[in-house]
């Protein structure tokens, strides 16, 4: 009998590994999670009504702040903006909690599921946000942050990224990133290398204690790009036990000629790179960033491509390394099957049509991303 893939998306348990909704959408007045929006004409991607359509059981919800002066008062500035939009964030989940509630632990995803409400977690991406101050992260996780990427475009105190037009700064991990590493395995925390520099994650690698995921990255061997990650670092993620979650963003699945959009959006964040972060200042860098995105426009792409990297993941470093992170809200998506959270269906199936088998789904979809979550929790506990 054909395995139905209808059916076994809404039994499997789901979570995505990477959503920009609260910096995208959460700091506008007026925006409703609980309404239901078009990714067409406001161009948002994630709200509840889709999440229900799509079957999504879980999501990390990621706060992240612009990168601009390295000072002290640009780093304050920062810190005070992602508390902001975590505080936000909370509120907004506090007052739907019929229909979804902030998830603190692994074991709290399965809890909402069986109680048909969605598993909303958070997490940082791009660490600048946590200042010089290693005590930041203990801040942050009573926020109730359970997920820290290092890095974004630019190399930041923690981490060298893997974009950064001038090059390396630290050959990896900073010794402040190296607190921090320490400082998210006493809580918890589970560690991202998305957007980190090969060396990086080879520090991290080392250096964790618990298992480490790349929450929205995709297959250097298919795409030949700098944030993508290569078949050696796959198979030394899976020999740690982490998990690369496969990226919907459009120029990491198909070349483009010279990355030209990633070198023209790295050169906007470079502008801006001395000045402290106001949101005036991010408004203007929005801006220019559209600007740059119009004319460096998506290669086309389809949810085939997103599959074939998700398979050359699962070959390389096998089924039980590999899960979902689209980066809705951030750039990931809007492409055939694929425009918003409601279409996540469309992986099942795509997947069903291959002659995938329902367990090893089921392993994409969500086990794999839980089975880190409590080995991270496991090392806090010691």
């Amino acid at each position: 009998m054909a395995l139905d893939a209808s059916a076994l998306h809404a039994r499997l348990f789901t979570i995505d590994t990477h959503c920009d909704t609260p910096t995208a959408r959460f700091m506008q007045a007026g925006w409703d999670f609980s309404a239901r929006h078009d990714a067409g004409t406001g161009g948002s991607q994630c709200d509840l009504p889709r999440m229900r359509d799509g079957g999504v059981d879980a999501m990390v919800f990621a706060v992240y702040v612009g990168q601009a002066a390295r000072s002290t008062e640009g780093l304050a500035a920062a810190h005070d903006m992602a508390v902001r939009c975590f505080e936000r964030t909370r509120a907004v989940l506090a007052g739907k909690k019929s229909e979804c509630e902030l998830a603190l632990c692994a074991d709290d995803a399965l809890r909402l599921k069986a109680e048909d409400r969605r598993a909303i977690y958070l997490s940082i991406e791009n660490a600048y946000s946590l200042g010089r101050d290693p005590g930041n992260v203990a801040e942050f996780h009573r926020l109730g942050v359970r997920m820290l990427g290092l890095t974004h475009m630019l190399n930041n105190d923690v981490a060298d990224s893997s974009t950064d037009p001038r090059g390396p700064e630290w050959g990896g991990l900073s010794p402040l990133g190296r607190e921090i590493v320490a400082e998210c395995n006493r809580l918890g925390i589970v560690l991202d290398a998305s957007h980190a520099s090969d060396a990086t994650l080879r520090d991290l690698l080392e250096l964790s204690r618990a298992p480490v995921v790349l929450s929205h990255s995709d297959c250097r061997a298919l795409c030949d790009h700098p944030r993508n990650v290569g078949d050696d670092l796959l198979r030394a993620l899976a020999s740690k036990g982490g998990v690369i979650h496969m990226n919907a963003l459009p120029v990491s699945l198909v070349a483009e000629p010279g990355n030209g959009r990633t070198v023209a959006i790295t050169e906007v964040l470079m502008r801006y790179q001395h000045l402290v972060p106001t949101p005036a200042m991010l408004a203007a860098a929005d801006v220019e960033y559209d600007f740059a995105c119009a004319a460096h426009p998506n290669p086309t792409v389809t949810l085939d491509d997103f599959i074939r990297h998700l398979e050359h993941a699962a070959s390389i470093a096998g089924v039980y390394h590999v899960g979902i992170g689209c980066d809705l809200d951030g750039g990931g998506g809007s492409f055939p099957r694929l425009r918003d959270v409601s279409e996540y269906p469309n992986i099942t199936g795509a997947l069903v049509d291959r002659g995938w088998k329902s367990p090893n789904i089921g392993l994409v979809w969500g086990l794999n991303t839980l089975r880190v979550m409590q080995a991270a929790e496991q090392v806090a506990r010691g």
